[in-house]
């Protein structure tokens, strides 16, 4: 017999729509009633993986809520994805699964990241961080110290630090061998986005008080501050450096790695509120609550693709090494992967929720109907979101 909570069990549960209720059975706390499946199954997936027969792209689907956020390995073989539902999950790409659920907070999970030894962080709006081995039931450990929920997670890189912003309206710099954070004041609003330069010698942090805050490390006193239009929603580092920070007014701003100001992209006719830049540096991802995602070429600072999904609010994106490859994650509870050259869907077309303001698009009732709905639940079987419920 095989444990259901085996990486061969669980190839032959989720193929089989099993996986979510074997995991949901087992979190509930029934883990007492081992569920068991018998050994017929046990060598499907190692003689499918060696006869090349990976399962085909497929979307992801496993959450209760809309997905927040979405991490990808440096190899690109695992995703780690958080959700309003309360729960991060675990993905292998190779085989299209959920590897393993993590329960720990108790509101939505704002934010996650894959730390350069495989380990996996999760940040709530309970203010909380958790960190996790791959395959252990509960965090290593549990980082506290934030006031407010965390929206955004960032790993230095040379792996030795963990960058965490905030709605307390600061950024905290934990050190991931031990000891106390840094914890870095002088926003004035709520801090939505963070990330590391490249070459390590800065973090760099927005907010909703409109400012670019670029900080020296390893000493971070005194930041160079960059004010734009507009509330910041997000941002992102390229290699050379340059910085993207995404406005609620649809724009994506560049700046250089002083904070100079170097051009804007009219991305989205509304907030955008995830922003990603391919490892080659030539894209970027920028999506927003509308449910679509806009293309954008780096250099030329043009959106040359929109991708429409199914009209519900994306909530993260990010890129595969591959430089080509994106996932989103929204509204409609899945993972979905994109070709960014064509703007193709890479997987097989599934059914999902329907868009109840489909055939009113562009009245304004429906407009402001699809901003609520974007964080406000409206129906028992909607699961948690931004909102009161």
């Amino acid at each position: 017999m095989l444990d259901a909570t085996t990486p061969n069990c669980r190839w032959f549960a989720v193929e089989r729509g099993l996986y979510p209720r074997i995991v949901a059975a087992l979190d509930a706390g029934t883990s007492n009633m081992r569920l068991s499946l018998r050994c017929v199954i046990w060598c499907v997936m190692p003689v499918a993986a060696g006869l090349g027969l990976a399962p085909a792209h497929a979307q992801l689907r496993g959450h209760g809520g809309p997905i927040r956020a979405l991490a990808i390995s440096a190899d690109g073989m695992t995703v780690l994805s958080g959700s309003f539902d309360t729960s991060a999950i675990r993905w292998s790409l190779r085989y299209n699964l959920a590897e393993q659920v993590l329960r720990l907070h108790e509101s939505a999970v704002n934010a996650v990241a894959i730390l350069n030894d495989g380990r996996a962080v999760t940040g709530g709006a309970d203010a909380l961080i958790g960190i996790w081995t791959p395959g252990k039931p509960v965090p290593d450990a549990i980082l506290r110290g934030h006031e407010g929920p965390i929206v955004a997670l960032a790993v230095s890189p040379d792996g030795g630090t963990l960058a965490s912003a905030s709605w307390d309206r600061t950024v905290r710099l934990w050190p991931l061998a031990g000891g106390p954070p840094i914890v870095l004041k002088g926003h004035q609003q709520n801090v939505n986005g963070v990330a590391f330069v490249p070459d390590g010698t800065a973090v760099v942090s927005v907010g909703y008080d409109t400012g670019v805050r670029i900080w020296p490390l390893p000493q971070p006193v005194s930041p160079n501050v960059a004010e734009l239009p507009a509330p910041l929603n997000a941002v992102a580092t390229a290699l050379d450096g340059e910085i993207a920070a995404a406005g609620a007014d649809g724009n994506v701003y560049f700046l250089s790695p002083s904070g100079k100001r170097l051009g804007a992209a009219e991305a989205l006719p509304g907030p955008i509120v995830a922003l990603a830049i391919s490892r080659d540096g030539q894209r970027i991802a920028a999506a927003g609550i509308n449910g679509v995602v806009a293309l954008i070429d780096r250099k030329t600072q043009n959106v040359v693709r929109t991708l429409v999904g199914p009209g519900m609010p994306v909530w993260s994106v990010a890129f595969l090494p591959d430089g080509r490859t994106l996932l989103t994650g929204g509204g409609d509870r899945a993972i979905r992967r994109w070709d960014a050259e064509t703007g193709e869907p890479l997987d097989p077309p599934e059914r999902g929720p329907e868009d109840p303001l489909a055939a009113y698009a562009g009245e304004t009732g429906a407009r402001v109907f699809r901003a609520c709905v974007a964080c406000h639940t409206l129906a028992p079987d909607q699961g948690n979101r931004a909102g009161p419920s």
